[in-house]
């Protein structure tokens, strides 16, 4: 919903509230998987990635992903939320809060997009299902599976307050497992965690429900959400509303980031603009570099790249709920922060273009800026192999920052 003709919108570079948190600014940095973990722990690299970020201007920076359980990760590279990364995330944190910025977790487990051969377990599904990333079958998840995997977001939530973060967002997106769950082309199952919305909106509620008593009311808990899988048959709007609905009533979220696509069969749904076929196939093994060139263009089909593409979505979420939202997609101007925020969302988050420039808001801020270097070629996606990175940024070259306003601090 719009705000009330007689009330302001809100000022970009106000301080703003998250849940028991206060923002310095209503933008936050995206997840985007920074590539920088080889060994599942904290890296002086990520350290720097963030601070870089949070010296940049931004109110909370968003640490991508974080896997619960072992078999969670994409390709076992991503940081596993247990004891031994407590020392690491929280001079991680203690790194990003010296910039003035909140820093985020964001909690998931991959499902039918983890690859076995990285993580050296088998890859999780609601049904057992061919994946074609991976080119072999998953298996579906048991019940003991779903009691497993509920109780691991839960221990993760409290390794991560424990680190020092400030904000836990709960990955239901892209059809990961959570969001696997909800799309009633990937969940099959006629049990009681199938069938109708209700049946498949049951785990991931049980999830949020289990990070939100593990960690009460200390830190803000926030959930990334699938507006649409892109996909025919897949999770879509008159769904993912009445689903936001479900998770309004129960209390356990302090806002919701709406997203779309599918990681397993439209990712370009998400990204729009270019898609760096060349470039990923460079950085595969020879043996699948010959197969991704032949299925990636119907896998990977181009959209045209829109200022704020998921904007005419996400209003229908602003119709329909008091929750305060996150608008994410395609945003690089300032007019468009703007925008967002008279017509009642609450945050924006960015990502690409804070990869081109991280230190966009502090210039935006000062007048120096109003929109984003980025081209959105879309070369940053292959970089995840390597450290994710703006092929356009000299690799290297400092990014020189104004004067950071504001602090976190509890609200």
């Amino acid at each position: 919903m719009a705000l009330p003709p007689d009330q302001c919108a809100p000022e970009p570079f106000a301080s703003a509230t998250l849940g028991p948190i206060t923002l310095r600014n209503h933008v936050v940095k995206a997840a985007t998987f920074e590539g920088l973990t080889p060994q599942r722990l904290v890296t002086d690299e990520l350290i720097r990635f963030h601070r870089g970020v949070a010296a940049g201007g931004v109110g909370m920076s968003t640490v991508a992903y974080c896997a619960v359980s072992p078999e969670g990760g994409t390709d076992g590279r991503q940081i596993l939320l247990r004891d031994e990364a407590v020392a690491g995330l929280r001079r991680l944190t203690d790194a990003i809060h010296a910039e003035g910025a909140a820093a985020a977790a964001q909690l998931g487990h991959a499902g039918p997009v983890a690859n076995p051969v990285g993580t050296s377990l088998p890859s999780l599904a609601p049904s057992r299902m061919f994946s074609p990333l991976r080119m072999r079958f998953t298996r579906a998840v048991s019940a003991d599976d779903i009691a497993r995997i509920t109780a691991d977001f839960a221990r993760s939530a409290r390794v991560a307050v424990s680190g020092g973060f400030d904000a836990l967002e709960i990955h239901l997106g892209h059809n990961y497992l959570l969001s696997a769950f909800l799309s009633p082309k990937l969940n099959t199952r006629t049990d009681q965690w199938g069938g109708s919305l209700e049946n498949r909106a049951r785990f991931p509620r049980q999830v949020v429900r289990a990070v939100r008593d593990a960690v009460g009311g200390r830190v803000a808990v926030t959930a990334k959400l699938n507006m649409a899988d892109g996909v025919p048959g897949g999770f879509w709007l008159e769904e993912s509303v009445a689903f936001a609905r479900l998770l309004e009533q129960d209390g356990a979220v302090d806002a919701l980031e709406l997203t779309g696509g599918s990681s397993l069969a439209n990712p370009m749904y998400l990204f729009r603009g270019e898609a760096p076929i060349r470039e990923m196939a460079a950085v595969m093994p020879p043996a699948v570099r010959l197969m991704f060139r032949a299925v990636a263009p119907r896998m990977m089909p181009e959209y045209p790249f829109e200022e704020a593409f998921f904007l005419p979505y996400a209003r229908q979420f602003r119709a329909a709920l008091k929750l305060p939202l996150i608008l994410l997609g395609g945003i690089t101007r300032l007019d468009t922060i703007e925008r967002a925020l008279v017509e009642g969302f609450s945050f924006v988050a960015m990502a690409r273009a804070l990869l081109r420039e991280p230190d966009l808001i502090a210039r935006m801020r000062a007048g120096a800026a109003r929109e984003s270097l980025c081209v959105h070629c879309n070369k940053c996606m292959p970089t995840i192999y390597s450290g994710t990175r703006c092929v356009l940024v000299s690799p290297g070259a400092r990014v020189e920052t104004l004067p950071r306003p504001g602090t976190v601090t509890d609200g």
